[in-house]
């Protein structure tokens, strides 16, 4: 038997997840004792959380550029921190380690629940050819993947996590114009610091991405190289949760924005409310947090 924080890897397991729990079949004590997190949500076996892991992955940006933390901690508010851990010629003194101490940043990181009711006719899940774990896993992932990355852009970090667009927990606003430029987009990228710009990748809506991509010098010469699809030498990334207007490119470092999952994804069957409909229900939820670790490592630029 194997675990995964809280998932488990048990062939015995799987098969009853799949082949009873979520067709409403009683399973035995000690089954039902190993996945169950409360209130009848029960943990997606080992195999199907780790092929979920990989869907969402391909649904959520943040999900391949930002920094991906599990943590056990997921009944409580908990703390985490950064430096700019840079090395010292001498660190002896006591107060030598206090100034380095200083240096930290905390932020507070939430559980925050993240739910999808889904509905499957009882006689497609009675078709032996239909594959139920395939099914939901794909939908789950793609459900969940949108409502993340729209979060990781634009939350308000109530019941929600901190977008990168956030006004006051976001990132910092490097250039503010009225028209877009090829000037405005190149000062925006050297607006943040070099140890970022390294690692740096764009991310902006279609609507944006067209203006940008016909953008010229005064010698002709694109801004957006074609052949790479790429601005400066750094990857471009399009999602249509970006806005149109206010703050509408983001440009940074995105490893420091993290996604803090505190609990494995956790579904129930639920039959009673569609039975008349001869459909069975599944709720999904996720457990989970997103924060900007430092705001100056993303600029955004500004269009009035």
């Amino acid at each position: 038997m194997k675990y995964d924080k809280f998932t488990v890897e048990s062939t015995t397991y799987k098969n009853e997840f799949w082949n009873e729990m979520m067709k409403g079949i009683p399973v035995s004590q000690d089954t039902f004792n190993k996945g169950n997190v409360g209130n009848g949500m029960f943990v997606l076996p080992y195999d199907s959380n780790k092929k979920y892991n990989e869907l969402i992955n391909d649904e959520c940006i943040f999900r391949k550029i930002g920094t991906n933390i599990k943590t056990k901690e997921s009944d409580h508010n908990i703390w985490i921190s950064d430096s700019d851990d840079t090395a010292e010629w001498s660190l002896n003194s006591l107060e030598e380690i206090k100034n380095v101490i200083n240096k930290f940043t905390k932020k507070s990181v939430k559980c925050h629940t993240l739910s999808v009711l889904s509905r499957i006719d009882s006689d497609t899940i009675e078709d032996k050819e239909f594959d139920m774990e395939d099914y939901l896993i794909k939908h789950f992932a793609k459900s969940f993947g949108k409502a993340e990355e729209n979060a990781f852009i634009n939350g308000t970090g109530d019941k929600m996590p901190t977008g990168i667009l956030n006004d006051t927990d976001g990132a910092e606003v490097g250039i503010t114009t009225n028209e877009l430029t090829f000037d405005d987009v190149i000062a925006l990228y050297f607006s943040l610091k070099s140890e970022y710009r390294t690692k740096g990748s764009w991310i902006m809506n279609d609507e944006i991405a067209k203006t940008l991509y016909t953008l010229k010098d005064a010698d002709g010469n694109y801004l957006w190289n074609h052949n790479t699809n790429t601005i400066m030498g750094r990857p471009v990334f399009i999602t249509n949760v970006m806005p149109s207007t206010g703050k509408v490119i983001a440009f940074g470092d995105f490893s420091y924005y993290w996604v803090i999952t505190r609990m494995p994804i956790s579904v129930r069957s639920i039959q009673e409310l569609f039975i008349a409909n001869q459909q069975i229900g599944y709720l999904a939820q996720e457990y989970l947090d997103g924060k900007l670790i430092r705001n100056d490592a993303i600029k955004v630029l500004q269009l009035n």
